[in-house]
C-alpha cells in the first residue's frame, strides 16, 4: 500500500479523506452498497474510514505509531465529547456517532488492535489469533449492527464469527505482504505441523507445506462464516442486504484462494464481481431456511 501519512495535515497521522475511504474498493465485499440508502452508506463509510485509518497508522505510518495511535484515540474521545475534532475522517465519524448513537469501545477496541501489532508479530495458536480478532475484526460487525438498529446479544455472537471470518480470509489472502512487514498471521504450530519454514512465506510462490497450511486456514474460515447464514436470517431490509454483501465477499475470496489451488503468494486471491453476486444469492437462499436466533426479532 502506499502511505497516506502527511504531517502538514491534522498532526502527525494526517491522511487525505478521499484517499482513505478510497481503500473501500479494494475490500472482498462491498463496504457500503449502492443499494444502501445514502445516509446509511455515509455511516458505513465512517465506520470503515476510522478503522482504515487506524490499520493505515498502524501499518504504514513512519514514526513512532503508539504516538499517533494515542493522538488517534484523543480525536476519538473529542468525538464522544461532542468537540470539534482536528481529522477529516473523525469529523465524517462525528456524524455517525452523534446521529446513530454508536458506542465508543468498539473504536478503542481498534485502536488497541493497532497498538498489539506493534508489539506481537506472531501467534502460536489459532485460539490466539482468535483472540486477536476479537479486537481487529468483530468491533466493525458491531458497530455495523448498530447503525443498523439491530444489535441484540445473539446477533454480537453470529456477527463475531462472521467478522473474525473475515479478518482470516484476509490473512490467507496477505501472507506474503504481511511477512514482507515482519508479521505472520498463520498460527506458527500449523506451520511447524506442515514443516514449512516461516521463509516459505516470502516467496514467489506457495510451497506444497504453504498450500496445505492455507488449505487448513480455508476451512477454518469458512466454519467461522457459516454464522453468516444465521445473522442474515435474523435480519431484514437493509440491514439483510448489507450484511448479505459481507459474508458473501468472505466465501468468494475463499473461493478465488482455492481456484488458485492455495497458492496465495503467486496468484492475487481476490472474488470477481460475478462469483460474489453469486455468493450473495447463495447467502441470501440459505438465510431464509436458517432458524433465527433465539431473541431475535
Amino acid at each position: 500500500m502506499t502511505s497516506t501519512s502527511n504531517p502538514n495535515i491534522s498532526g502527525p497521522f494526517g491522511a487525505n479523506l478521499d484517499a482513505v475511504l478510497a481503500k473501500a474498493r479494494g475490500e472482498n465485499f462491498p463496504v457500503a452498497s449502492r443499494l444502501l440508502p445514502a445516509e446509511m452508506r455515509g455511516h458505513l463509510l465512517a465506520v470503515y474510514g476510522f478503522a482504515r485509518l487506524a490499520d493505515d497508522i498502524g501499518d504504514e505510518y513512519v514514526g513512532d505509531r503508539l504516538v499517533a495511535l494515542d493522538q488517534l484515540e484523543a480525536e476519538l474521545d473529542l468525538v464522544f465529547a461532542g468537540r470539534q475534532s482536528l481529522h477529516p475522517v473523525m469529523e465524517r465519524l462525528a456524524v455517525s456517532v452523534h446521529e446513530v448513537g454508536l458506542d465508543r469501545q468498539p473504536f478503542a477496541d481498534l485502536i488497541e488492535a493497532n497498538r498489539i501489532d506493534q508489539r506481537v508479530d506472531r501467534y502460536r495458536t489459532f485460539a490466539e489469533l482468535l483472540g486477536y480478532c476479537e479486537l481487529s475484526a468483530n468491533p466493525v460487525g458491531r458497530l455495523v449492527l448498530q447503525v443498523f438498529g439491530a444489535d441484540t446479544p445473539d446477533r454480537r455472537h453470529l456477527s463475531d464469527s462472521v467478522c473474525s471470518g473475515l479478518q482470516v480470509v484476509e490473512h490467507i489472502q496477505d501472507i506474503g505482504e504481511d511477512h514482507a512487514r515482519g508479521r505472520i498471521y498463520v498460527p506458527l504450530d500449523d506451520l511447524a505441523r506442515a514443516g514449512c519454514p516461516e521463509s516459505d512465506l516470502g516467496a514467489d510462490q506457495a510451497s506444497t507445506p504453504l498450500r496445505q497450511v492455507v488449505r487448513l486456514e480455508v476451512e477454518r474460515a469458512r466454519g467461522l462464516l457459516a454464522a453468516g447464514d444465521q445473522l442474515v436470517s435474523s435480519l431484514d431490509g437493509r440491514a439483510r442486504l448489507a450484511v448479505t454483501g459481507f459474508v458473501a465477499g468472505g466465501r468468494a475470496a475463499l473461493d478465488a484462494v482455492e481456484r488458485a489451488r492455495h497458492d496465495v503468494l503467486g496468484v492475487r486471491c481476490r472474488p470477481t464481481r460475478r462469483r460474489l453476486v453469486g455468493r450473495g444469492l447463495g447467502v441470501w437462499m440459505a438465510a431464509r431456511r436458517s432458524v433465527m436466533p433465539a431473541g431475535a426479532p
